[in-house]
């Protein structure tokens, strides 16, 4: 019994001791491709991040039929007016997101008529942008959903009038020969996750402007009649 157990347990440090040394070699082998992470500074805004609206100007965006960008700044603000959406000149894929937003402080309407405006990934994904403060509507149109896909974890909205904020990452789906790969979205509403890495598989959200699967697109703030306020927008490559 005892000469079993001496085998037994030198049989399993050796079995350990050569699971360990795979792994090593394995590991070892990995890093052979890694490159030295780079250095930037966080900010706010990072260091490497492209800075769509800093209060000043519209010159990062356009119309989103064409033409020069028209809804007014002021107060390193920008608010919707009824003159349509608008879309960044340059385009993405892969990103690292984070948007300031305000729904109006003085409450008009109900449901998907107060506080509403959205943010279309690749001009074609929407995380819906509404007043879902006391606000009944649809679980998948409240604030933080995936617009028509997926509502959010939980309802964290602030009153009508302050400031919010969504950091969301973005993949796209892609296509892998005759299939699509699924992209996803990742969303922090106010710093709480309302958005768990769910999948986006390739069908655009109603109303968006692009259709179809791409490697890259703009980034779309939708007019949709109230005056939505929007700060401190910036934007990271990721790949």
């Amino acid at each position: 019994m005892q000469t079993y157990i001496l085998r037994h347990r030198v049989g399993g440090a050796a079995a350990a001791l050569l699971i360990g040394i795979l792994l090593t070699t394995a590991h070892a082998a990995d890093k052979k491709n890694w490159t030295e992470p780079k250095v930037i500074d966080p900010g706010p805004p990072p260091s490497d991040a492209v800075v769509l609206f800093e209060g000043k100007d519209l010159s990062q965006w356009q119309g989103d039929k064409g033409g020069p960008a028209k809804w007014q700044v002021a107060d390193g603000v920008m608010t919707v007016n009824g003159t349509g959406s608008i879309m960044t000149k340059e385009q993405f894929g892969d990103v690292q997101l984070h948007v300031e937003w305000a729904a109006p402080s003085e409450v008009k309407g109900e449901g998907q008529g107060r506080g509403n405006s959205g943010i279309y990934l690749q001009g074609r994904y929407e995380i819906q942008v509404l007043d879902s403060y006391n606000n009944k509507t649809y679980f998948d149109g409240q604030a933080g959903a995936f617009y028509g896909h997926f509502p959010p974890l939980v309802n964290v909205s602030r009153k009508p009038g302050e400031w919010q904020t969504y950091d969301i990452i973005f993949h796209p789906p892609k296509k892998a020969g005759d299939k699509v790969q699924p992209g996803s979205f990742t969303v922090l509403h106010n710093g709480v996750l309302v958005q768990d890495h769910i999948p986006v598989e390739g069908e655009a959200t109603t109303a968006a402007q692009f259709k179809g699967l791409a490697q890259t697109g703009p980034l779309v703030l939708q007019d949709h009649g109230n005056p939505v306020r929007y700060r401190n927008i910036w934007i990271r490559k990721l790949y």
